[in-house]
Parts: structure tokens; C-alpha cells; sequence
């Protein structure tokens, strides 16, 4: 059977104030074709379907309009949703019982019964192949707060603590795995969904919200058992692999979700399954269909930047369509008549100027010391302000416990309870 792995898609994100329906349903309309066209079994969505907790009448239509176009152009199409950070579970869980009846299966939260104890059979998910008949196994994990994983024992020996969070997490997919491997058939494939951070992955901190502060969040390639044919992840917008391994990857978001990101190749990514294992991995690039421009590639004199932009010669496009621009100067001096410098050289061109990046010639120290622009403090993580402004008061780096202490208290913010944390 072959499967498509994707994820990240933001929909309803805006950029600078730009909103970006059109380059999403572009998307969603190659994404259509590439499905039909390369005859996919499952398409797997590894979370953050949507930007933020309380997505727009628009982009949830978005959503539930591939859904229903994907069922009418491929019956037989196996769709499985995880929640990823951004998401709310029980909104994205709300349709629930009408997208199963039409072959999508949505998971995003651990559910518990009765007796406390998580309901593993709800996150075991079958998929199809061709002939109808069951190929492989999914665990559709979502991602996971505190709250969500079992409980681990710290060692009674007075060995090293260990992080309850992260051990939960490991311990619940080898949880999961086991009830795979007990109903698995000879020749069926198990492949897991995640929407985590993994250790040495490449993030984008323009455009990425940290699962929890500090770093601490990154989880080991090994948590994965060496059965896994496939692990489809989410979070990371730079496709990447896990651990140099092939068959553990995040697919990368569709479209370059900051500036930061012009540089990414946006992919989706083809699994051919076969005998219990992956036999081809095929990553497939997804057209841009708005350029992201940055003029100059490095900051430059502001005489220079404005040659640049009054030089600049672009294809007239509908506005929906013109490239996002950012200008990156380099200034000695503050510049109060900047913005209008920069719109006056770009007058009469087809291009929507998204954001203007200067950039101080200064000492080290002067850099450090500096008062932070509006739009840096903006890009900013809720830890980096912590740390920060910890340094500034005490002279020396944050201690782990304060870090994991204000871990706790954004992870409560993701839950509705304090309302913060950039992406």
C-alpha cells in the first residue's frame, strides 16, 4: 500500500498581517491531484491542521471542504488526523462521528476510562490498501501534554531523577506498539504518527512554537521500536530525518511559514509499504505559489537596499498572488524616515511589502544591551524573555528548576488556563 505523509499545514495563518488562504487552498488543490494521480492509500496529517487553538469560519471550511472533495476524487482513501500544538483537541475532534462515516479518523487527545487507565484501542487505527483488505497499523498519537502519558516512577535505588514527561511519552508508545504487534496479521505494516520534537532537529524559531521551554521537550529516535516500518511526525517545518534514519521523518510544512523558511524545500512525502516495511520513501516538493523575497540576502546600506528595490522588476500578478517582500538594511544610525524610503523606491511594483528588517551596526556588548525592536520582541519565545530578564536581574543564567517551573506554567497556557507563547 502507499501512504502520503504530511503535516503542519497552518491553515488560517497570516504573515505580517497577510492572510494566506490562497496559497493554502493552492496547497490543498495540488494535494488533491497528487493523491489521485500517485493512487495513495492513506494520508496521514501529523498535526497543527490549523495556526492557532480558535481557527476561523474560513479555514475550518477549508479543512472540511479537501475533506469531502478527497473522499469524492479517491472512495477508497484512508485519512487519519492528529492534534499537533497549535490545534485544539476538542475542537479538531468535534466532527469526529461525520468524518468517520466518510474514512477520516481524527485523534486529538489521549482519552482515559473508567478506571483511569488510557484507552490505547481508540489511538490503533487500521488502514486499507487497495484491494480493501487491512495493510498496516497506525498509532495516531497527538501531541501530548503532561496530563496525557502514564505515569513513571522515579527509581527507588536513588538513582538519577528522570523526566516523568518524557518517559511517559516513551512508555505510552511502547504501549501502543504492543497492542499493534498483538493484533497485527503476518505482513502488516505498523507505522506511527507523532507531533513532537525529536533531539537534533532543525527548528525554525521565527515560525515554530517550542512544546515545552528550554529545550527539555526533544525526545530520543530510540523511543520508536525497531519494528516501526514508518514514523510520519509533525511539528518541524524543515522536512527532515530522525536520527539519520530514513524511515523516521518530518515531512515539513507545505509552504515557508515565516521568512526564516525561504531557503526550505516544502515537501510531502510517499511510504510504499510492503511485507511489514517500508520499501520506498519518496519525498515529493510542493509548488510554491507565492514567492517569499528577502532584499537584499544580507543587510546592506540603506543607499544600496534602495537601488536594489527601484531595480527590481517582477511580472505583473493579481494582489493575491504578488510576492511577500522583506527588507533587511543595515543601519548606523536610527533612520525615522525608513518606511518611507522603502515604499517610495517600491512604488508601482507588484509586491506586497511584508516586513522591514534593520539591522544596528554595533559592538557585542552594544548588542546585547540593546532595547529590543517591536517586531523582535514579537518573534521572541516566552522562555528567551524569561531568560533574558533573569540574566538581567540576577547576572547569571536561569537554574533548570526555574526553567522547568516556567515549562509547567506555559504548558498550562496551551490548555486554555493563561492565554500566551509565541509560535
Amino acid at each position: 500500500m502507499r501512504l502520503l505523509h504530511t503535516s503542519d499545514w497552518h491553515l488560517g495563518q497570516t504573515l505580517h498581517t497577510f492572510e494566506r488562504s490562497y496559497e493554502h487552498q493552492c496547497f490543498l488543490d495540488w494535494l488533491l491531484d497528487t493523491l489521485v494521480h500517485e493512487q495513495v492509500d492513506a494520508l496521514l496529517i501529523a498535526g497543527d491542521i490549523f495556526d492557532n487553538s480558535n481557527p476561523s469560519a474560513a479555514s475550518q471550511r477549508q479543512l472540511y471542504r479537501f475533506l469531502q472533495q478527497a473522499r469524492v476524487r479517491a472512495p477508497q482513501l484512508d485519512i487519519v488526523v492528529i492534534a499537533g500544538n497549535h490545534d485544539s483537541p476538542g475542537r479538531l475532534e468535534a466532527p469526529g462521528p461525520l468524518l468517520e462515516a466518510h474514512g477520516t479518523v481524527v485523534i486529538g487527545n489521549v482519552a482515559r476510562m473508567d478506571d483511569g487507565e488510557i484507552d490505547l484501542d481508540r489511538l490503533l487505527v487500521p488502514l486499507h490498501g487497495s484491494d480493501g483488505t487491512v495493510q498496516a497499523w497506525v498509532l495516531a498519537i497527538p501531541f501530548l501534554r503532561p496530563g496525557d502519558v502514564p505515569r513513571v516512577a522515579q527509581p527507588a535505588d536513588g538513582g538519577a531523577p528522570i523526566d516523568p514527561y518524557l518517559h511517559g511519552i516513551t512508555q505510552l508508545y511502547r504501549q501502543a506498539h504492543v497492542l499493534a504487534q498483538a493484533q497485527r496479521l503476518p505482513g502488516q505494516a505498523i507505522v506511527a504518527m507523532g507531533h513532537c520534537h525529536m533531539i537534533d532537529g532543525a527548528a525554525s524559531l521565527e515560525s515554530e512554537r517550542r512544546i515545552v521551554i528550554g529545550g527539555t521537550e526533544a525526545l530520543p529516535a530510540a523511543m520508536f521500536d525497531d519494528a516501526i516500518a514508518y514514523a510520519a511526525l509533525g511539528h518541524l517545518h524543515l522536512a527532515q530525518r530522525v536520527g539519520k534514519q530514513d524511515h523516521l521523518r518530518y515531512s515539513g510544512s507545505p509552504l515557508p511559514l515565516s521568512f526564516a523558511e525561504v531557503g526550505y524545500t516544502h515537501q510531502v512525502v510517499l511510504v510504499d509499504l510492503a511485507d511489514g516495511r517500508a520499501t520506498a520513501i519518496t519525498p515529493v516538493p510542493v509548488p510554491r505559489a507565492v514567492p517569499l523575497l528577502r532584499i537584499p540576502a544580507t543587510p546592506a546600506p540603506l543607499k544600496d537596499v534602495l537601488a536594489a528595490l527601484v531595480a527590481l522588476d517582477l511580472p505583473d500578478l493579481p494582489v493575491h498572488a504578488r510576492p511577500f517582500l522583506e527588507v533587511r538594511v543595515l543601519l548606523d544610525a536610527p533612520e525615522p524616515g525608513l518606511r518611507a524610503q522603502v515604499e517610495a523606491a517600491l512604488e508601482g511594483k507588484p509586491v506586497r511589502l511584508a516586513k522591514i528588517e534593520p539591522t544596528r551596526k554595533a559592538s557585542k556588548q552594544q548588542e546585547a544591551d540593546a532595547v529590543l525592536t517591536l517586531d523582535q520582541l514579537a518573534q521572541m519565545q516566552p522562555d528567551d524573555i524569561f531568560r533574558r530578564l533573569y540574566r538581567q536581574k540576577y547576572d547569571e543564567d536561569a537554574p533548570h528548576e526555574q526553567l522547568s517551573a516556567f515549562a509547567e506554567l506555559m504548558l498550562a497556557s496551551s490548555d486554555g488556563s493563561v492565554t500566551g507563547g509565541a509560535r
